[in-house]
């Protein structure tokens, strides 16, 4: 029976992932932030849940040896844990900076130093590493998240060159605004007095609700790739697409150049 960690397992894409590979017979070490975030996944017979903050070394390290001591083997890692930050530069606070960057990032680099022994050892592993879109094309708003984002697919393939030799694959997967919980826990900065930030965040969420809710056979297409990946790891770095937004944004930003696309969607997003 195959294992698969998923860390920020207890909402959203990662919940529905557990539940998804546990039902196909898999044995799933979901982890999260605070265990009594587990809800209903205690009860699933091979859903196993542990405490880790991709933060804290401390943490990750306490949080591995003690799914070392159950597990003899771990055949893929999805570093899922995310979070997002909607905010003008100017309006930006360093705690949430700090956050962000170190869920979405740091976060990532953590767990898989912690995890490559592991993979090393047994000469064998994959890490799927969630990106989105925006660690393809930077967009309105994006300052934050799409840095972070983009900076997971760097480490991701500079990493990947690093395990080739032990047999351990590295992919990213990047996907639009599927509808999950992940919109509705967005922080977003405080309103301002300037018009121009007020019209243009207005704009923004108002198209990301759109498109969040156009997107209804995402969420479950983004769970199938998933399970598909790690059933069928590929030894070269590998970043897969998913959904039509994103495949679109993907080639637009690739035929166009950084120029036209630029101007593009300061035209169809903010009509200038």
């Amino acid at each position: 029976m195959k294992s698969i960690l998923i860390t920020g397992a207890s909402g959203g894409l990662g919940k529905l992932t557990t539940k998804y590979f546990a039902e196909n017979g898999w044995n799933v070490i979901a982890t999260m932030i605070d265990i009594n975030l587990a809800d209903d996944l205690l009860t699933w017979p091979n859903v196993f849940c542990y405490e880790l903050d991709v933060t804290s070394t401390a943490s990750i390290e306490k949080a591995k040896q003690e799914i070392l001591n159950k597990f003899d083997t771990i055949d893929v890692i999805i570093n899922n844990a995310g979070l997002g930050y909607r905010s003008f530069v100017e309006l930006s606070e360093d705690a949430k900076i700090d956050t962000i960057v170190n869920v979405n990032l740091v976060g990532v680099i953590k767990v898989c130093r912690a995890f490559i022994p592991v993979f090393r050892k047994q000469r064998k592993g994959t890490f799927i590493n969630i990106s989105s879109v925006a660690g393809l094309v930077n967009l309105p708003l994006g300052n934050f998240y799409h840095a972070t984002k983009r900076a997971v697919e760097s480490f991701s393939e500079c990493m990947s060159y690093e395990l080739l030799d032990f047999n351990v694959s590295v992919c990213t997967v990047q996907f639009g605004n599927a509808p999950t919980d992940f919109q509705k826990n967005v922080t977003v900065c405080d309103d301002s007095h300037i018009s121009s930030y007020e019209q243009m965040m207005c704009k923004i969420n108002t198209i990301l609700q759109k498109k969040t809710k156009k997107n209804k056979d995402l969420t479950s297409r983004i769970i199938h790739k998933l399970y598909d990946i790690a059933e069928n790891p590929q030894k070269s770095f590998r970043r897969y697409t998913i959904g039509f937004d994103a495949n679109f944004m993907r080639y637009l930003r690739r035929f166009l150049g950084y120029r036209l696309f630029n101007k593009i969607i300061r035209k169809m997003v903010l009509n200038k």
